[in-house]
C-alpha cells in the first residue's frame, strides 16, 4: 500500500507541472477502419456454390473458445444463418458463395451476431503419432524396479520398454505410429478463392477456377467483415 501511495502521489505531483494539452493532443485520431472479429468454425453441412440454393439454412460450430468484446463464446457454440449467394462457375462469370450467420447459441446463453463466411481457413498437416516408449530416463535405474520418481523416460535409456513389448517392431500386434491430422495455428486464404466486399457490407467469396465447396471437417473463418491480409 505504501508503494502504491507513493506512486499515485508521484503521478499526481508530476501532472501539476505538465502543460495543459490541447484537445487534439489528448484524443488520438480515431481509425476509420473497423475492427474485424474472427471465429474459427466447422460447418454443420456441406455447401456447394450453384448447387446449394439461396435461403438454405446452415449452421457452424465454434472450433475453439473465443473472447470478443468481453464475451466468451465457448467451444462448440452453434452459429445459425443462411446462404445468401450461390452461383456456379460458368463461362459468363466466377463461382460465388456468401453465407451470413445471424445468431449464436451455447449452453446457458445466446447472442445476436452478424458474421460472414470468409475465404480463410485453418489448414491441417499430417503428424506422426506419439512415442509410446516408457521407463526411467536415468540410465542407472532398471525400468522393472523403477518407482516412478524422477524425470520421464528418454529413448536412450537402456531400461526403456517400447510399447507393447521388446519386439514391438516385429510383433503383428505392435501399435504403429499412426498419422494424425493437426490443425495449424494460423489461417490461410483458400486456393483459387478471392474475397468480395459488397456495398451493403456483406462478404462473399469467388473463384474463377472451380465451384466453391465447403466440407464438414475444415475449420473455416467466420468474421464480422472482410479480412485483409497483412502486408
Amino acid at each position: 500500500m505504501f508503494a502504491r501511495t507513493i506512486l499515485a502521489g508521484s503521478v499526481f505531483v508530476t501532472s501539476l507541472f505538465v502543460p495543459v494539452l490541447t484537445v487534439s493532443q489528448q484524443k488520438p485520431p480515431v481509425s476509420s477502419v473497423p475492427v474485424v472479429r474472427e471465429f474459427p468454425a466447422t460447418m454443420g453441412q456441406s455447401v456447394t456454390a450453384g448447387k446449394t440454393p439461396i435461403g438454405t439454412k446452415v449452421s457452424a460450430k465454434l472450433s475453439v473458445a473465443t473472447l470478443v468484446d468481453g464475451v466468451v463464446y465457448p467451444k462448440n457454440a452453434t452459429f445459425s444463418g443462411e446462404v445468401t449467394e450461390s452461383v456456379a462457375k460458368s463461362s459468363a462469370g466466377p463461382s460465388r458463395l456468401a453465407i451470413v450467420m445471424n445468431s449464436v447459441q451455447w449452453k446457458g446463453g445466446s447472442a445476436s451476431i452478424k458474421v460472414f463466411l470468409t475465404g480463410w481457413y485453418y489448414p491441417t498437416r499430417i503428424a506422426v503419432g506419439q512415442n509410446l516408449d516408457y521407463g526411467p530416463a536415468d540410465t542407472t535405474v532398471n525400468w522393472k524396479t523403477w518407482n516412478g520418481a524422477g524425470a520421464y523416460p528418454t529413448p536412450n535409456a537402456p531400461g526403456v520398454e517400447p510399447f507393447p513389448g521388446h519386439d514391438s517392431d516385429r510383433s503383428p500386434n505392435a501399435v504403429p505410429n499412426t498419422p494424425v491430422a493437426v490443425t495449424l495455428e494460423h489461417p490461410v486464404m483458400m486456393k483459387h478463392v478471392k474475397s468480395a466486399h459488397n456495398v451493403d457490407g456483406s462478404v462473399a467469396i469467388t473463384s474463377t477456377h472451380s465451384n466453391i465447396k465447403l466440407d464438414k471437417l475444415t475449420d473455416y473463418v467466420l468474421a464480422t467483415g472482410e479480412i485483409v491480409a497483412a502486408k
